[in-house]
């Protein structure tokens, strides 16, 4: 990527199309999106940089936070600011993996009978997974399966999946009755962990009035094509990055590995999708070199489903985050 932000240049969408990508339009039109989600969602700025900065990055997202915070409005969203197809999966314990991948059917034409796949709802850009710590760990894997592979099999065939394509799976953490929580090395699978805290007195009293007087929500605008998503993410992986600060990032992920406080750390994954990140954010904040301050701005998300607290630092009422903070501070 050049250092002006003003070249054009042909870039390949991910799909083997070619498109003629001007870099300022493409990442004013993903500054868009960001004005188009605020419409419908108040406040949560850091929680919407996070989301961009996942999507721009080809990743999948964990979002976690208490029932009623909006989490589902706010990927519908995106979806609808990027004009992609979107699709809900609320999950059960009675879910069953082709419940989401899809099935074979019988179709009938005159005497003739024939199996015909019938895609599940996984066949979308978007795809929300709501309460994912609900399904079965059987139905989880084939979630996650897809989530890794892009691509679906049944009856011996390969379907593949739409580009892009992300999960953006849900869970709370309260109410954990009936639940069947991720293992680690499943959520090492998400690019990112998106914590969703409850907003300000005055950014609730101005959700109130949006949703609970009778106004209408401002039509969202859909200002970035899939295909132009798709440029965007060819073009945030071509951001340079410089040799001090990607060696930092590497030795904020290895330091996880050597902290007393941890029982386990984080793997090169994490050090792959810290510099990720902060290419992404870089592209998303409008820029075209990657800063420590990107990293840095990453550490939390990009770590915090990736360590294991020590008991002790359990028993002491530490988080993994505090423990992300104190090692980037110390970076």
């Amino acid at each position: 990527m050049s250092d002006r932000n003003t070249d054009r240049g042909a870039q390949t969408d991910g799909a083997g199309e070619t498109v003629e990508a001007d870099v300022d339009e493409l990442q004013a039109r993903v500054a868009r999106v960001r004005e188009e989600v605020g419409k419908r969602i108040v406040g949560q700025r850091e929680v919407v940089e996070q989301l961009l900065v996942c999507i721009v990055a080809d990743g999948n997202a964990l979002l976690e936070s208490n029932p009623g915070l909006g989490k589902t409005t706010l990927v519908r969203t995106v979806a609808d600011a990027t004009d992609l197809s979107f699709s809900r999966i609320q999950n059960t314990p009675d879910l069953m993996p082709s419940d989401i991948t899809g099935t074979e059917i019988i179709q009938e034409s005159g005497d003739r009978r024939e199996f015909v796949f019938e895609k599940g709802p996984i066949f979308a850009n978007v795809v929300l997974a709501d309460e994912i710590n609900r399904a079965t760990p059987k139905t989880q894997a084939a979630m996650l399966e897809a989530m890794q592979e892009r691509q679906v099999t049944a009856a011996g065939d390969t379907y593949q999946l739409p580009r892009p394509f992300f999960v953006l799976a849900t869970q709370n953490p309260i109410d954990q009755g009936g639940t069947y929580p991720l293992p680690e090395a499943q959520t090492d699978r998400f690019l990112l962990k998106i914590v969703v805290d409850y907003p300000g007195r005055g950014e609730e009293r101005d959700i109130v009035r949006l949703y609970a007087e009778g106004r209408e929500p401002e039509a969202v605008d859909r200002v970035l094509s899939a295909r132009e998503l798709r440029a965007v993410q060819s073009l945030a992986r071509d951001i340079p990055v410089a040799d001090d600060v990607r060696d930092r990032a590497i030795d904020l992920a290895r330091a996880t590995r050597e902290d007393d406080r941890l029982e386990f750390g984080a793997s090169p994954r994490a050090s792959m999708a810290l510099v990720l990140t902060a290419k992404a954010r870089a592209f998303v904040e409008g820029r075209s070199h990657v800063s420590w301050e990107d990293v840095a701005a990453m550490a939390e998300p990009v770590l915090r489903h990736r360590v294991i607290l020590d008991f002790r630092a359990e028993r002491e009422g530490m988080t993994p985050d505090d423990v992300v903070a104190d090692l980037v501070d110390e970076a």
